[in-house]
């Protein structure tokens, strides 16, 4: 009885052994066990217009947010092209305008007061013409003052002829395409508001994520071009690990395969992420593998995205990457 019980005991405690092992080698599948290094996204901001720097707000190691402005240019030439942009917008459209309203009332009442006048200007230059060749014949007057009043009469009625046709369009008001090309114009115009805009905009560089600074390239007072550097920010997220998985292991792997990520500065503290990438190309290795014991040396390089990354995760950092027990693992917990 007394050997039955130390062996129920010793069994008892090989459970207790290998559940503590469990539970503290990281867990792990067996036979998989990875090494990589901490991947952290980085963006190289810069200016989308050239101009001088007039200040640069944040410096190297502080941390910044969505949405701040982390550095802008001298504005005034933008500032300056944006009002005259406005300014021709405005003419633009008081033009198109017109062409839309049509003529004025008052211009209609101009070329129908002048249609008049010629009129009668016409009328008395004919009555005085048919006098005139009257007299003629009476040898009253001479035969050039008969033909100048002929030829004044026949000047009024050019004239009272182009009139009548400047009232005419004045009714009509201005052609299709006259009023299509005013529209145009104002959209040509409008378009040149929104690129001055645009560019003013661009005189600010707003911070695209949260993450701190690396390094401040560029300083106040200098003059840059357009894209070149002036902060280099370190984004919070994504932040990954670049690990590789030897090519007889790679069926242990899949997408969105949870996994533990342990750290040599806190190795009681795992991040918990997942297999966001397999490598489709081994690495590593010779283009054209001829023996079996080369392909033993391939390896597929994965990307495993960290879930809640925090400052404890550096740019570089070695990482041990270990998989996640499996439910049946943690159920007998």
């Amino acid at each position: 009885m007394t050997r039955k019980y130390i062996v129920i005991v010793a069994a008892l405690a090989a459970c207790a052994v290998g559940w503590y092992a469990a539970r503290h080698n990281g867990q792990r599948a067996p036979g998989l066990k990875l090494f990589g290094n901490v991947d952290i996204r980085q963006v190289e901001l810069s200016f989308r217009v050239p101009g001088k720097i007039a200040a640069v707000r944040v410096d190297e190691g502080d941390r910044v947010t969505v949405g701040d402005v982390l550095a802008t240019l001298d504005a005034q030439p933008y500032e300056d092209a944006l009002a005259k942009a406005k300014a021709e917008r405005d003419v633009a459209l008081a033009d198109m305008n017109k062409h839309h309203a049509g003529s004025r009332s008052e211009d209609i009442a101009q070329a129908r007061a002048e249609v008049a006048r010629l009129e009668a200007e016409v009328e008395n230059a004919a009555r005085l013409a048919r006098r005139r060749k009257t007299l003629l014949s009476d040898k009253a007057v001479s035969v050039e003052e008969s033909e100048s009043a002929g030829y004044s009469r026949d000047s009024l009625r050019a004239q009272l002829d182009k009139a009548r046709k400047a009232l005419a369009l004045q009714l009509a008001g201005f052609r299709v395409e006259d009023v299509a090309a005013a529209e145009a114009s104002y959209r040509s115009a409008q378009a040149s508001v929104d690129t001055a805009e645009t560019d003013l905009a661009d005189t600010r560089i707003v911070c695209p994520a949260g993450g701190r600074v690396l390094s401040r390239v560029r300083e106040p007072g200098a003059v840059v071009a357009a894209g070149v550097t002036v902060l280099v920010v370190s984004l919070d997220k994504p932040v990954w690990v670049r690990a590789y998985v030897p090519e007889p292991s790679l069926g242990k792997v899949s997408l969105g395969m949870p996994m533990r990520v342990f750290t040599d500065s806190q190795p009681g503290k795992p991040y918990a992420g997942r297999v966001g990438f397999i490598s489709p190309v081994a690495e590593f290795t010779p283009k054209n593998v001829e023996t079996e014991a080369l392909r033993t040396d391939l390896v597929y390089r994965l990307r495993i995205l960290i879930d809640n990354p925090d400052d404890g995760l550096r740019q570089g950092m070695p990482v041990t990457v270990l998989p996640e027990l499996p439910a049946t693992v943690k159920d007998a917990r």
